[in-house]
């Protein structure tokens, strides 16, 4: 663990900060979006996330043109890495480009956006001292999530720990697709834990995410074996894990092997999110043939929740974690 005075350097690689939200612990939460993820999940609203670096993303609708501006051409390094259509940047070139930042630092109208800042623990805790009092109303603090917050533990570690100094509640959200070394250094200072389960076939579960789910699984045994309590999350995706055979497998792992340690078990209905992001880094969305009737999928998962809290699972349809 890092001392006090080592702590001042520290850095992690933040995306996104998103205070007041609701959705990712109790109360009212400052969130903290960590980069790096060693899954690449195909419904993933957040592919920013996905590269542990920071990086340039093109939003062309808000160029004002290599004509009438083009400081973001001047300041690039690499000849060729930007590209204009009809005048206005459309993509980056990733394989010339270093992701320097120094076109997003020029352009002057947010056409070019950084994914990813490096920050010290110092600098995010001065985001969060903010909203203190709203903390302490609501039964509320601070959330860190990703990505894979956890490719950065020490990071979190020092976050957290400077977080409960000044009496600030902590909650990780992770995948836990991690060495448990990098969980075991950010425990002692984390209040709250939320994960998910994807799929309960390995095979199936690497196939929609890039790994399978070994780790993942015995992870969350391990947490529940030194009494953490755990809030657990299934992103129910039509044709992928919406089956009744995964559904009831989910149900028996939790039952048997969670040790009476999940708080409560969410339902996140698939949602068509992030698609801007796709294409800001030139990436395909892979679920973008998925059509869905609203519906008749939130009967089904309405239907889920009912089968999982007759099995005696504590299960909400949404995020939101009353405290």
């Amino acid at each position: 663990m890092q001392t006090g005075e080592d702590n001042v350097s520290l850095r992690g690689n933040v995306f996104n900060i998103q205070r007041f939200t609701l959705h990712d612990g109790p109360g009212l939460r400052t969130e903290l979006f960590l980069k790096g993820c060693p899954l690449k999940c195909a419904w993933c609203s957040n592919p920013e996330s996905l590269k542990p670096y920071s990086q340039p993303g093109v939003f062309k609708s808000k160029c004002i043109s290599q004509k009438k501006c083009g400081l973001c051409e001047d300041a690039c390094p690499h000849s060729g890495a930007l590209n204009f259509t009809r005048g206005k940047l459309s993509v980056i070139d990733r394989d010339l480009c270093s992701n320097c930042l120094a076109c997003a630092d020029a352009c002057p109208s947010e056409a070019i956006k950084p994914w990813g800042k490096s920050m010290t623990v110092e600098e995010c805790m001065a985001v969060i001292r903010k909203d203190i009092g709203y903390y302490q109303r609501s039964g509320g603090g601070v959330t860190v999530s990703g990505g894979e917050p956890l490719l950065q533990s020490e990071f979190v570690a020092a976050l957290f720990k400077a977080c409960k100094d000044e009496n600030i509640q902590t909650c990780c959200e992770s995948s836990f697709c991690v060495n448990w070394k990098d969980i075991a250094r950010v425990l002692p200072w984390t209040d709250i834990i939320i994960s998910d389960i994807k799929h309960m076939d390995p095979l199936v579960h690497k196939k929609y995410t890039r790994v399978e789910n070994g780790r993942i699984l015995e992870n969350l045994q391990r947490l529940t074996r030194e009494h953490r309590e755990l809030i657990l999350r299934i992103p129910l995706i039509p044709g992928v894990n919406d089956d009744m055979d995964n559904i009831s497998a989910t149900a028996d792992f939790i039952l048997s092997e969670l040790g009476g340690q999940v708080r409560t078990l969410q339902l996140l209905s698939f949602m068509r999110l992030g698609e801007e992001k796709y294409r800001s880094l030139d990436m395909p969305y892979e679920m973008q043939s998925l059509r869905v009737d609203r519906r008749s999928f939130q009967k089904r998962v309405n239907d889920i929740a009912r089968y999982f809290n007759g099995r005696g699972i504590h299960c909400l349809v949404g995020t939101k974690e009353k405290q």
